[in-house]
């Protein structure tokens, strides 16, 4: 990882943020009346200012079903009707503008019935190919808003990373819009990627579970990735701490893709998605993806066997079901159900891990994906090389606590929150 251009980047980002708080170290203690503050997200922040950052620019919307107002409005409805912001084109990621699209797939180029808008793809695309698509829109300003769920391997980060990098090559200015990270920012936590096992579920090195907000990775990617910094703001929010959970913000959930229903699969997402690696089932196709892991020939020995190490502020049920899609389809499987009693002492990453080494220990079926995807959602060999020598949980861990600590030391140069 290379050392932090600040300079650089405090120069791209004069304007970075209306009302973002100062980087945690720098910040003053809050006030009775300042904890109190109601949490407002960037879009709140920037319609509340008569889109004063976007005033005379042509703006095209990154964005999903996430991007919506407090009472469940779409904020592309919202501003195409208000003609302080000339919205003229929206870029839709992975899963869609709309969100019509299941896993890797997208939905494609058309015009939105609702708006008239153009509505262009995004999703695989980047560097120059995507460069040429915002230069194509016509737009001068690309303004990022959508919900992350805090990690690595969730693609929308990787979209906000990607259209950095066009945007600084067709010469336009990009506007990040800060929403909370649902799961807390309160730490990093898990291995960090091996540059050489880059993927669109990881660019660049971070860690598995960031703890970071959109905006405040929209800075790391500007400070520490990007050869040549793009024009960037942010537009923070307020009101929002660290230590807090979706559910403190009063904001609606919108699943941010089909798979994501709910702010408890979040919670789970970041250890649990290690499962696509795997011939296990992850919960895909059922009620609680990510939350019911289990394959054909597994029964209430793996349950037992996970419950005996005791992890903090978290269960395992035994639990049998039948997913209509994806692995296993339409076949009754054995497994466990997460069950999540304490939030804040949970590790999920942890969680991910353990689940991995009593799986391989109790069931002789168990298998990595053949093409070794478990190297790519976890960023090295080192995870899958250590289960398969035998090695037990906090063993597994430890070998990735060096290169933690180094992100966790990069990371807090640019955290916006307390």
């Amino acid at each position: 990882m290379r050392l932090s251009r600040r300079a650089l980047l405090a120069a791209t980002t004069a304007a970075a943020s209306l009302t973002a708080a100062p980087p945690a170290t720098a910040a003053p203690p809050a006030t009775a009346a300042e904890r109190r503050k109601p949490l407002r997200t960037g879009f709140e922040q920037l319609a509340s200012s008569g889109y004063e950052q976007l005033r005379g620019q042509r703006i095209g919307m990154v964005t999903n079903p996430t991007g919506v107002t407090r009472d469940v409005r779409h904020i592309v409805d919202v501003m195409h009707t208000d003609n302080r912001v000339n919205l003229t084109a929206v870029f839709g990621p992975e899963h869609g503008f709309r969100g019509t699209a299941q896993a890797g797939g997208s939905e494609g180029r058309y015009d939105d019935p609702a708006t008239g808008l153009p509505v262009y793809d995004t999703y695989l695309k980047s560097g120059r190919p995507l460069a040429d698509i915002f230069t194509a829109s016509g737009v001068d300003t690309i303004v990022f808003d959508v919900q992350d769920v805090g990690a690595r391997f969730y693609t929308y980060i990787w979209t906000l990373y990607d259209c950095m990098e066009a945007a600084q090559l067709a010469g336009k200015r990009l506007v990040v819009l800060d929403r909370p990270n649902p799961v807390t920012g309160r730490s990093a936590e898990g291995p960090v990627l091996h540059k050489e096992f880059a993927t669109f579920v990881g660019r660049q090195p971070i860690s598995q579970a960031h703890g970071m907000t959109v905006a405040e990775l929209a800075r790391l990617f500007n400070g520490e990735f990007l050869t040549t910094p793009v024009e960037l703001d942010t537009v923070g929010m307020t009101g929002w701490k660290r230590s807090e959970f979706h559910d403190a913000s009063g904001l609606p959930w919108v699943p941010p893709s089909p798979n994501m229903p709910t702010p408890e699969t979040a919670l789970v997402y970041s250890g649990t998605c290690l499962f696509e690696g795997t011939n296990l089932s992850e919960g895909r196709g059922t009620t609680r993806p990510f939350e019911l892991l289990g394959a054909e020939g597994v029964d209430g020995r793996w349950a037992a066997e996970v419950n005996q190490l005791g992890l903090p502020g978290v269960h395992f049920r035994e639990a049998y079901f039948a997913p209509v899609f994806s692995k296993f389809q339409g076949k009754t499987i054995g497994g466990v159900q997460v069950q999540v009693h304490d939030r804040a002492a949970y590790d999920p990453v942890r969680t991910g891990i353990a689940l991995l080494v009593t799986a391989k220990k109790v069931w002789s079926g168990f298998a990595w994906r053949p093409d070794n995807w478990i190297d790519r959602l976890t960023g090295s060999t080192r995870v899958r090389t250590a289960i398969d020598a035998g090695a037990g949980t906090d063993e597994v861990v430890a070998g990735w606590q060096e290169e933690l600590a180094a992100f966790r030391k990069v990371r807090r140069e640019y955290l916006l929150y307390s």
